[in-house]
């Protein structure tokens, strides 16, 4: 991965505004929590006119995937950074997979001083999916574009 002083401060800066958004959650009571999911499941329950227990069903699934998606994008976010500092290929898959789990237990540690919240083992390794995701984005991503410009270097120069 190209490595340059920007690309480098846009990751960090990227990388330290999606803990913040994390850990932020995290600082939410219970009831604010709830309330925010309980929002997003009114928007879409208004298409699926679901049952109570459907509903209640899909307000857990909109929890979790929202802890998924928010990893998802941190672990995006790690590898890109892990990439541009020159880790070999088994470490640009681990490293950013460990700090991920890191940035999950401090998660998880931090609801534990919050109202109505409290720590789940559950979402850890959902976290943790989501960050393993997330890395499988990039480097599924950077392969197929190395591959096309090694491709196209050979059609050059043929």
């Amino acid at each position: 991965m190209i490595r340059t002083k920007k690309r480098m401060i846009l990751c960090a800066s990227l990388l330290v505004a999606c803990l913040a958004l994390i850990w932020g959650n995290s600082l939410t009571n219970g009831t604010d929590s709830g309330a925010m999911s309980g929002r997003v499941m009114a928007w879409i329950n208004a298409f699926l006119h679901l049952s109570e227990s459907g509903a209640e069903t899909l307000h857990l699934v909109i929890r979790k995937m929202a802890h998924f998606t928010e990893f998802a994008c941190l672990g995006l976010l790690l590898t890109w950074l892990f990439g541009m500092t020159g880790e070999k290929k088994g470490h640009l898959f681990c490293m950013p997979l460990l700090c991920g789990m890191a940035a999950a237990c401090v998660d998880e540690t931090i609801q534990v001083f919050i109202p109505d919240r409290g720590p789940s083992p559950i979402d850890i390794w959902i976290d943790t999916c989501g960050v393993a995701a997330g890395i499988a984005i990039v480097l599924i991503g950077y392969h197929y574009i190395r591959k096309k410009h090694k491709r196209n270097n050979l059609e050059e120069t043929t």
